[in-house]
């Protein structure tokens, strides 16, 4: 026979579950998929070392790929705003994608571009090798491996540090099948240092601050589950 005092524990555990259920919820295999700085729906703003915060972006009602968006749903052209001109090579590409991946946002992407910027220009300082796998393409990973593991040959460190992102806008787009490749030209301003074993500076300034302008290009496989863009191409603008 059950006394009071058991009573009482199984009515808190009933109570205790249900609380955890309705904050925690449950797994239904629709769950976002973990972050990534190109991703539509989050970013991350760039931090000095591999310590940073997710900074959510605005909310988009989730849309099966390849499906129409709702009729209530602002036309893919009025998305591209501020973006690309209306009517324009640039526009009607960024159409195509749209007409493969519904809710595919252009604003979303360059935030998160942007963000990932900063986050790969500070992790190559850095010589972080992990964090720059998880965001380049095998080519340009390699290439960018090869230039850290010879820095650190000739024993040298560097240090590159952010003062701004004064703009970063989307300057080419294509789309081959379901392979979207957008390309971003980035204009910041930077103090960036490179020292010798000795702690003797070899390249650039800790005190100055140089106009940098970059040419990077993002693919990924859109109208599918893995929301992941990755850098693919790299080139300093004259």
């Amino acid at each position: 026979m059950l006394d009071i005092y058991t009573i009482i524990f199984l009515a808190l555990a009933v109570f205790i579950f249900i609380r955890l259920r309705s904050v925690l919820g449950q797994r239904t295999g629709r769950e976002r998929p973990p972050y990534d700085p190109y991703s539509r729906d989050t970013a991350r703003p760039p931090q000095p070392a591999a310590d940073s915060k997710v900074v959510a972006l605005p909310e988009r009602a989730a849309t099966a790929p390849g499906t129409a968006p709702d009729a209530d749903e602002e036309p893919p052209r009025y998305r591209w705003e501020d973006v690309a001109p209306e009517g324009s090579p640039l526009a009607a590409t960024l159409d195509q994608i749209a007409a493969v991946e519904s809710d595919f946002d252009a604003k979303h992407f360059l935030s998160g571009a942007k963000a990932a910027y900063e986050m790969i220009v500070t992790a190559f300082a850095n010589g972080d090798r992990r964090m720059l796998k998880d965001l380049l393409a095998k080519d340009v990973y390699d290439s960018f491996v090869a230039a850290i593991s010879e820095r650190e040959t000739r024993g040298e460190t560097m240090e590159s540090r952010f003062v701004a992102v004064e703009r970063a806008d989307l300057q080419d787009a294509t789309l081959a099948g379901r392979t979207a490749q957008l390309t971003v030209r980035f204009v910041s301003q930077l103090i960036s240092v490179t020292r010798s074993r000795t702690g003797e500076v070899v390249d650039g300034s800790p005190d100055e601050v140089a106009d940098v302008t970059d040419v990077w290009t993002f693919a990924r496989e859109v109208g599918t589950r893995d929301p992941n863009w990755k850098l693919v191409a790299t080139e300093v603008a004259q």
